[in-house]
């Protein structure tokens, strides 16, 4: 089984409070997750998946 992380655990990591990753679930902007029954869990891997597609050269890139 893989290392999963908790939202209090994964936020820190990405530099974010735990009810921004909250609002990100629900808006569908931030890394893929799992459903552990009530609780919510993050794979390493894919916080770092989610990080490279943030990843941008100039402040004008990506602008939604």
């Amino acid at each position: 089984m893989p290392n999963l992380l908790s939202s209090r655990a994964a936020a820190p990591l990405l530099g974010l409070s735990p009810r921004t990753l909250e609002r990100y679930r629900c808006t569908g902007d931030g890394p893929a997750y799992v459903k552990a029954g009530r609780r919510v869990l993050y794979r390493p891997a894919d916080l770092e998946a989610w990080i490279t597609t943030r990843l941008r050269h100039s402040t004008s890139e990506g602008v939604r």
